[in-house]
């Protein structure tokens, strides 16, 4: 081969003595019918002669890039890292790439980068929406395109959806509090039009209501993050204030404590704390936090395989049967809601975790 010459696919496939089809195989890691010495003959012969695939002009032939992209709603959010590493290592595993974009809850950025994506050729997507744009969820449908939701549902999309059983998750952190003698139970979390904070809501009420305590609207705040601590102070000045609180989730819970160390608050000892979701951070803090730890790990891979299997079937639209995976949580018991809990639960709660299986 001539000096400065690019090594092409023929002079692989002559210098380990093989077809072009084969070298073909190879690079595309269909090795059923190979044997280990034609491999290693392909392999030496690649590195000998520095080849690289082109990426584009295969692309273009198999009609793939093997890139996915990954669409979260705040990277700064704990659920984001977690999710996209799961998605990412699943990828790696299958030969395949992540783009990843943030949206800041922005519907119009949400739009921008779905275009982006898809004219990239992008093999499929994997999203947390916004909400908010229905029609070009709708277009997924129409055109049969590969999409996984994750972490909250859109009603009337027949589109594979990965969400966590918040309903069950809030019930439970609700239930616990009320076994440790609180009835002003508060709850915070971000404005509720997505369906994962309406359902930590509505899990809130399903509780109260089972305990037969009463639901204080007072008590209930679905606000911006940047508004959270001016919505906590209203609320902790109330003359019948809360002695007892929910986060629904970790940047409401970062805002909480801002607020808590700023004005000498104390949990347990002036309200009780339970977090809905779980950080890496609780045995640092005065109290330990007791937290509702959901598998986000899984549920990422579970979107990955989802996406992977649309992918490859060429199957997009959900059965009514598997369009919705749904991930149950634990609870890990700590110090932020007082001393030991009573009986029955504390038989129920050995170990500081407990399996939840829905309102008992």
């Amino acid at each position: 081969m001539a000096k400065g010459k690019r090594a092409t696919l023929s002079d692989v496939a002559k210098s380990s003595n093989v077809s072009k089809s084969t070298v073909s195989q190879y690079l595309n890691h269909r090795y059923e019918y190979m044997s280990a010495e034609t491999k290693a003959r392909i392999e030496a012969a690649i590195d000998e002669l520095g080849y690289q695939p082109n990426i584009l002009a295969r692309s273009l032939k198999q009609k793939t890039t093997a890139t996915i992209g990954v669409i979260v709603a705040n990277l700064l959010h704990r659920f984001s890292t977690e999710v996209t590493r799961a998605i990412e290592d699943y990828c790696h595993n299958h030969d395949y790439h992540v783009i990843i974009c943030n949206t800041d809850e922005d519907p119009s950025k949400e739009k921008k980068y779905v275009e982006m994506l898809i004219a990239k050729q992008v093999d499929g997507l994997i999203i947390v929406p916004t909400c908010n744009n229905m029609e070009l969820y709708q277009r997924f449908v129409d055109d049969h395109y590969p999409v996984v939701f994750l972490d909250r549902k859109m009603k009337g999309l027949p589109l594979p959806t990965v969400v966590m059983d918040n309903i069950g998750s809030s019930y439970i952190c609700t239930s616990h509090l009320i076994a440790h003698g609180h009835e002003r139970i508060a709850i915070m979390t971000p404005p509720r039009h997505i369906s994962s904070r309406a359902e930590r809501i509505e899990g809130y009420e399903a509780a109260l209501r089972d305990h037969g305590i009463p639901i204080r609207p007072e008590y209930i705040k679905s606000t911006r993050i940047d508004e959270a601590i001016p919505e906590l102070a209203r609320m902790l000045t109330l003359e019948n204030r809360p002695t007892a609180l929910l986060a629904g989730n970790d940047l409401i819970l970062m805002e909480v404590l801002s607020y808590m160390m700023e004005n000498g608050i104390r949990f347990p000892e002036d309200i009780a704390l339970v977090l809905i979701d779980d950080v890496n951070f609780t045995d640092f803090l005065p109290s330990p936090l007791t937290t509702f730890e959901h598998p986000v790990g899984r549920m990422g891979r579970k979107a990955a395989e989802m996406l992977l299997d649309q992918i490859k079937s060429g199957q997009t639209t959900a059965s009514p049967d598997s369009q919705l995976v749904v991930f149950k949580g634990s609870l890990h018991v700590r110090k932020s809601c007082g001393g030991p809990l009573p009986e029955p639960l504390a038989l129920d709660m050995r170990g500081g975790r407990r399996e939840w299986n829905g309102p008992e």
